[in-house]
């Protein structure tokens, strides 16, 4: 009975847009969309959401042919990018300016996927796969996957607003927002320097938060998401590809099966190998598996002294 289940399983396969992410042509919130646009075809015919294929399925992208395994032995590769300011997060833009993605290895039959971007005044931490599967389980916000920011803002921030933005929160024109950790780092005159982190990736959503307070942000960075933090070493405008250790770390951090590797992918680009063993895997952020996703413990005062610093350091570099 258990044989013919798995056979049964097989042959109905999997579902397009999960084997589509998981190839690295897009997220599969990307990839849905595709196939609602009919970009998608599986053995000539216009593909449907939720259509299963199998690896027998002839499935096309745009009329060209997408070659995929369905156990594949490799993992997936991960980039950092210390994002500068003045860079755009998008392959299309008519005013053509600098793309990050200009700057990341070329790829065969696979696109690099921005795991949350960052505006086009915003510089800090930027991560990049090939797995549209592991983006979609950083981003989606059922996850709750946590950023990290450091803002110089132009002013400072009531004890009654600080309060309000860990508590009750605020409510900007598409929905409330409420920080997790909200921390006075100093600063010196007009700029003072906080600390705060959140579990969604609203387009400007810190910024627009601030504002609304009456309290610009000069200086925005990521410094930290999910468990992988901004290597201190890692200087702006710089690449760096995970190493293999560090990449199934990640993905059992969510609950993604590290599969065996074949080979190496830290010595396949002219990129910084990985192996930050500094500090770049946040060790005090574990995951509470849970039916709303993932949680995120404080870290100590001391991390928070070494925060300072780093925050200052990056704005000086």
């Amino acid at each position: 009975m258990n044989e013919q289940t798995t056979q049964q399983e097989t042959q109905q396969g999997e579902r397009l847009q999960k084997v589509l992410a998981q190839i690295g042509l897009g997220s599969r919130r990307t990839m849905e969309e595709w196939i609602s646009a009919g970009r998608i075809t599986v053995n000539g015919e216009v593909a449907t959401l939720g259509m299963r294929v199998t690896e027998d399925d002839v499935v096309r992208a745009d009329k060209r042919i997408v070659h995929f395994k369905k156990n594949s032995d490799s993992l997936p590769r991960v980039l950092l990018y210390h994002k500068l300011e003045g860079e755009i997060v998008s392959r299309d833009d008519p005013k053509k300016r600098a793309n990050v993605f200009d700057k990341l290895p070329k790829l065969r039959s696979m696109k690099w996927i921005a795991i949350g971007r960052l505006d086009f005044n915003t510089s800090g931490l930027l991560i990049f796969t090939t797995s549209g599967d592991l983006a979609n389980r950083l981003m989606h916000p059922r996850f709750e996957v946590e950023r990290e920011y450091a803002a110089r803002v132009q002013g400072s921030m009531t004890d009654e607003q600080m309060q309000q933005m860990v508590k009750e929160g605020i409510t900007l024109e598409d929905g409330p927002v409420k920080f997790e950790r909200l921390i006075d780092e100093g600063g010196e005159g007009y700029n003072h320097w906080y600390r705060l982190m959140l579990k969604e990736g609203r387009n400007r959503i810190v910024r627009r938060t601030f504002d609304a307070l009456g309290l610009p942000i000069s200086r925005l960075i990521r410094v930290r998401f999910g468990i992988v933090n901004l290597p201190p070493r890692l200087k702006r405008g710089e690449l760096a590809e995970l190493g293999t250790g560090e990449v199934s770390q990640i993905l059992d951090w969510v609950s993604m099966e590290s599969k065996p590797v074949t080979e190496n992918v830290s010595e396949s680009t002219g990129s910084k190998a990985g192996k930050f063993d500094n500090g770049i895997m946040d060790t005090g952020h574990k995951n509470r598996k849970s039916g709303t996703g993932m949680s995120t413990a404080p870290r100590g005062k001391a991390d928070a002294r070494r925060s300072v610093t780093q925050f200052k350091n990056r704005v000086r570099t």
